[in-house]
């Protein structure tokens, strides 16, 4: 049998099918297959395991043998040989140009060391070289000890130094342009996860951009679309924050940190661009997604703030996190949010972060305080008062809607400005096929879609803060001279007003005249809207309608306040007493106007009583301002009325109100009065109904 002699040849000599493979993959292959024995997969019994590594590594001929049997034997002795003939030129084999380029351009930016250059060399190589990662993989699962001793010995560098390439300290770790897997044992490319496959594309294209470097993890934020005058709520914070942020960045100062919060859509996003915009800096923002479209998970995004605070240290530059719940508020039942969970690496990116962040969130009540401390500012991001909201509205769709409607979503104080500007949007896009005249209840209807659907109460196709169209307070039965007090409080704009009385005397439309009478907007409260099965949230609650009242210098009206004033020594649960003690804490700290309203004053604290400068009485209507009522609807009804109103008010109608007169009102609708006789009959029906438990109250002759 004759058999066929093989020629001997290089390690550089190589056919065209692994033309393509640098030297350098070579020598790390060899070295992975010989002096770490991942051979052992490579060389079976009587066949080559992967044709492609064999080729690579030079046993070209024991994939194409002809005529000569396989030899297990001489096959691992002539990979050795392959190997010791690369080692010998070791020093000639180098990254490919484009890549070390790329790495020599990375470290002078972010400041790697040779050892972190050689790591993330291989790194990319391993995500990108087919013959590599199989050769790696003949190594099998390592655990982190095999890993460190693997990397020492294929890329021929002291274990040591390999160690702290991976440590903490690192401005490889740093960076997070490879992060070791250490709590899994996988193979070494799983092991070792870089930021992103984009990134290894441009690490071996031509010129590798840090902008392209972090495609899919950090990018260029838009432009601003707002200015900061579109932000006065905001005056104080924003004249803090503004210089202060201008004076870190000449400083370059680390550690920076501010934190904004706010419900969705007041702007938070687009506060952060125009903050950017007016201290003259670069503005980047951690994407949410990567460049597939796939959403980032938490510790992702992290990675992406920490690439983003080594590649842009130097550029003047600040970067805006958005939606950090995420990270903070991530958590459940059983398991903490990924910034407790890695709390210590956490508090070390909040401390020593180089570029300054912007962190934003919905929330913030979740938050671990020990995080919020180490924030510079933490800054509310509110909806914007009422005078604010009204002009972003008009701003939106005055042309396209009445101004009773612009009116009635301005009054709505937990509507978002990207609310309104979304449904705008919506209806605009209607175009030709949505009549002028629908366009207000359509605006509407899509408003209250969103506000419902987020847990708030409709806007309503009602204007809030509207007066019956008769109304006058000589119809009201008070124990003061109501329009005197509206007089003084318009020099005053201070004072802690209680008006009790049966229901329907007057005392909600007496709240909405009053703030009429000293030009102040209006914020209604009901129990309804502050209440809430949770506890601690109607203190929120509570607070946060005094806040928003002091910001938008409105009148607070709290409708059935009894509900948060009961007497705290019948209380049986401790969150009775914590709601009266929020409720006079919060009455205290008030420098506005406040009215709040009750149809039971009996049970009242006796703390909270002291606290109302003012307790007014209101009661049933007396015969003569009856029939002056009386007299007044019956003319705007075009109805004849007697002359002997008031004897006819005085032996027919018992305990009447204002509320009632409404109530009649509101049935001509469907039932209309034919005569007088019928109308007063009405009225005599609505007060027939009423259960009145103290007899001895009714009119005053």
């Amino acid at each position: 049998m004759t058999i066929k002699t093989r020629k001997r040849r290089s390690i550089f000599d190589h056919s065209e099918a692994d033309a393509e493979a640098p030297a350098i993959v070579r020598l790390w292959m060899l070295r992975c297959l010989v002096p770490l024995h991942g051979f052992r997969g490579l060389v079976q019994r009587e066949y080559l395991e992967n044709d492609g590594v064999a080729r690579v590594v030079g046993l070209e001929n024991w994939v194409d043998r002809q005529g000569e049997e396989f030899n297990q034997g001489k096959v691992i002795a002539e990979l050795r040989g392959r190997h010791r003939e690369i080692e010998r030129v070791a020093g000639e084999c180098h990254w490919p140009e484009t890549l070390g380029r790329n790495i020599r351009r990375m470290a002078d930016l972010i400041g790697l060391n040779a050892i972190e250059q050689a790591v993330l060399a291989f790194a990319v190589m391993i995500h990108s070289d087919k013959h590599l990662v199989a050769a790696a993989g003949y190594l099998g699962d390592l655990s982190l000890q095999q890993l460190y001793a693997s990397l020492s010995s294929i890329l021929c560098l002291p274990e040591a130094h390999v160690r702290n390439a991976f440590s903490s300290r690192s401005v490889l770790s740093r960076s997070g342009l490879v992060k070791l897997d250490r709590d899994s044992c996988f193979d070494l490319r799983n092991r070792l996860d870089v930021i992103s496959g984009n990134f290894v594309d441009v690490m071996l294209g031509e010129e590798a951009d840090p902008i392209e470097l972090l495609r899919g993890k950090v990018e260029v934020a838009s432009q601003a679309a707002l200015t900061l005058a579109d932000y006065p709520h905001l005056g104080t914070p924003l004249d803090i924050l503004v210089p202060y942020l201008k004076q870190v960045l000449r400083e370059s100062r680390a550690g920076v940190n501010i934190f904004l919060h706010g419900p969705p859509g007041t702007g938070k996003s687009q506060l952060a661009r125009v903050l950017a915009a007016v201290v003259g800096c670069e503005l980047f923002e951690v994407a949410g997604a990567d460049e597939d479209g796939d959403p980032l998970d938490a510790e992702k995004r992290l990675r992406a703030v920490r690439a983003g605070q080594c590649f842009f240290a130097s550029r003047g530059a600040m970067i805006v996190f958005d939606e950090t719940e995420d990270v903070f508020n991530d958590g459940g039942l059983m398991r903490e949010s990924t910034a407790r969970s890695h709390k210590a690496w956490m508090n070390r990116l909040l401390e020593g972060n180089v570029v300054p962040t912007l962190w934003l969130s919905n929330r913030v009540d979740d938050m671990d305080p020990a995080f919020i401390r180490r924030f510079d500012m933490v800054v509310e991001v509110p909806v914007p008062p009422r005078a604010q909201r009204e002009r972003i509205v008009r701003a939106l769709c005055a042309d396209a809607v009445e101004d009773s409607v612009v009116r009635r979503l301005a009054q709505e104080e937990r509507l978002a400005p990207a609310v309104v500007a979304q449904a705008n949007g919506v209806m605009r896009r209607l175009g030709a096929s949505l009549p002028r005249e629908q366009a207000g209840k359509v605006l509407l209807h899509l408003v209250d879609s969103t506000l419902t659907a987020q847990g708030h109460d409709r806007v309503g196709s009602k204007d809030v803060q509207s007066l019956p169209e008769i109304y006058d307070p000589a119809f009201i039965n008070a124990d003061v001279d109501l329009a005197g007090i509206a007089e003084r409080l318009k020099d005053a704009r201070s004072a802690r007003l209680c008006l009790y009385g049966p229901p329907g005397t007057g005392k909600t439309a007496y709240g909405r005249w009053l703030a009429d009478q000293l030009d102040m907007p209006l914020l209604v409260k009901r129990a309804s809207d502050l209440m809430s099965p949770y506890v601690g949230e109607n203190e929120q609650n509570i607070a946060a309608a005094f806040r928003a009242a002091a910001r938008d210098g409105a009148l607070l009206l709290i409708d059935e306040v009894d509900s948060f004033l009961r007497d705290r020594e019948g209380a049986s649960r401790s969150w009775e007493a914590t709601l009266v003690n929020e409720m006079l804490t919060q009455m205290e700290a008030f420098e506005g106007v406040f009215v709040a309203s009750t149809n039971l004053m009996d049970g009242l604290d006796q703390a909270a009583l002291r606290r109302f400068d003012l307790k007014i009485r209101f009661d049933y209507l007396q015969t003569r301002q009856a029939a002056a009522l009386l007299r007044c609807h019956g003319e705007r009804l075009g109805l004849a009325t007697p002359d002997d109103l008031e004897h006819l008010v005085a032996t027919r109608l018992q305990y009447i109100t204002p509320g009632d007169f409404a109530a009649v009102v509101r049935q001509q609708r469907f039932r209309p009065a034919i005569c007088f006789a019928a109308f007063l009959a009405a009225l005599q029906a609505e007060t027939a109904l009423k259960a009145v438990s103290r007899p001895g109250i009714g009119f005053v002759h």
